[in-house]
């Protein structure tokens, strides 16, 4: 157990899926024969590199694949390639492949299942994911019917409302974004039927947007500050960003006090830190909901503003652009599969980055 220990938890898993692969009488043949070709799996890590950057470039899948190849290979290298040496009795040279590796990452990824967490245990590790034959049939869909019910001994899969004889069953996968349904599964819901979809913000584009808006030396170094003092309050990380729904701010803590603290008196700022971030936080200004948006303090919603400009930006097309592509049935159905889903997925995001224009306009 300690020699597989990893920083995803997967390896014993994985290492399982492989040993049990080369096995020919394996018990779990019949569950290999239901899972799709391994060889043409569509998540965006088997994309062409190049072709993942064109395609979905600002939606935030390219990084977040670069980090998982980088994670997998890693992984192999350190943990499972030398477990695997080191009993070749277990494992035949056929099974000692980092792109067989690649594509049971992306099967455990889409397929297995993790048991959350009881209220108690919220400060614990996630549960390790598991593979669950039969029970992981079922497509998704943010307006799902159906839902899995975990107890001490089965798994069940539970109607959540009436299905009508022939109707196909659709479970959730959770609350997912499109970004995440791709990056995750190798899919997206078309616009708009994914009501859970997100855009983000990230969070260094605010920073950036506060800079833009200082004309001296001493009015940076006041952002910096103040950017310092969000990152101490745990509101605000280099690598975080500020999650965005249809209806709702997902991240509203941590944006209110971000847009807070950034655009406040620099006199309030001064007291507020000698206080050490406490003091009388009643957000008199209202709290951080879509539809609140219009009525947040100007200079608040020029940060917000200008922070949405600089994340439409990092696009390689504008909304314009993608609603002609979607909007042409005939151009439509001439994109490749993978242009198709990655169009939804900026499509998706940019609708919501342009109401927030709206709203603080």
């Amino acid at each position: 157990r300690v020699a597989l220990q990893s920083q995803s938890g997967w390896v014993p898993l994985l290492l399982a899926l492989l040993h049990e692969l080369q096995a020919p009488a394996s018990r779990w043949r019949p569950y290999f024969a239901l899972w799709p070709e391994l060889g043409r799996l569509e998540h965006p890590m088997f994309w062409p590199e190049e072709e993942r950057r064109c395609l979905l470039q600002g939606t935030g899948v390219p990084e977040a694949v670069e980090k998982d190849l980088a994670n997998i290979r890693s992984e192999y290298q350190s943990i499972v390639l030398p477990f695997m040496e080191a009993h070749p009795d277990l494992f035949s040279l056929r099974v000692r492949s980092l792109e067989l590796y690649h594509q049971l990452v992306a099967l455990v990824m889409a397929y297995s299942f993790q048991e959350p967490l009881e209220e108690e245990e919220d400060e614990k590790e996630p549960n390790s994911p598991v593979m669950v034959p039969a029970a992981d049939i079922l497509n998704h869909l943010a307006n799902h019917n159906a839902n899995l019910e975990y107890s001490a001994n089965c798994l069940r899969m539970v109607a959540t409302q009436p299905i009508p004889k022939g109707h196909e069953i659709f479970n959730t996968y959770g609350q997912m974004a499109n970004w995440q349904l791709i990056h995750m599964y190798g899919f997206v819901e078309p616009y708009p039927d994914n009501t859970d979809d997100t855009a983000d913000i990230q969070m260094v584009t605010v920073r950036e947007a506060a800079l833009q808006g200082t004309k001296t030396e001493a009015e940076r170094l006041l952002v910096y500050e103040r950017w310092d003092f969000l990152c101490k309050l745990e509101m605000v990380g280099e690598e975080g960003a500020f999650v965005i729904g249809r209806e709702e701010v997902l991240t509203e803590e941590e944006l209110t006090t971000t847009l807070k603290v950034l655009c406040m008196p620099a006199e309030e700022f001064r007291e507020l830190k000698d206080q050490d971030g406490g003091g009388d936080d009643k957000r008199e200004e209202g709290s951080l909901t879509i539809t609140n948006i219009p009525k947040l303090k100007a200079s608040w919603r020029q940060l917000l503003q200008n922070s949405v400009l600089l994340t439409l930006q990092t696009y390689a097309t504008d909304l314009k652009t993608d609603q002609g592509l979607l909007s042409n049935k005939e151009v439509y159905a001439k994109l490749s599969w993978r242009e198709q889903q990655a169009l939804q997925v900026r499509y998706g995001q940019k609708m919501i980055l342009h109401q927030l224009l709206e709203l603080t306009s």
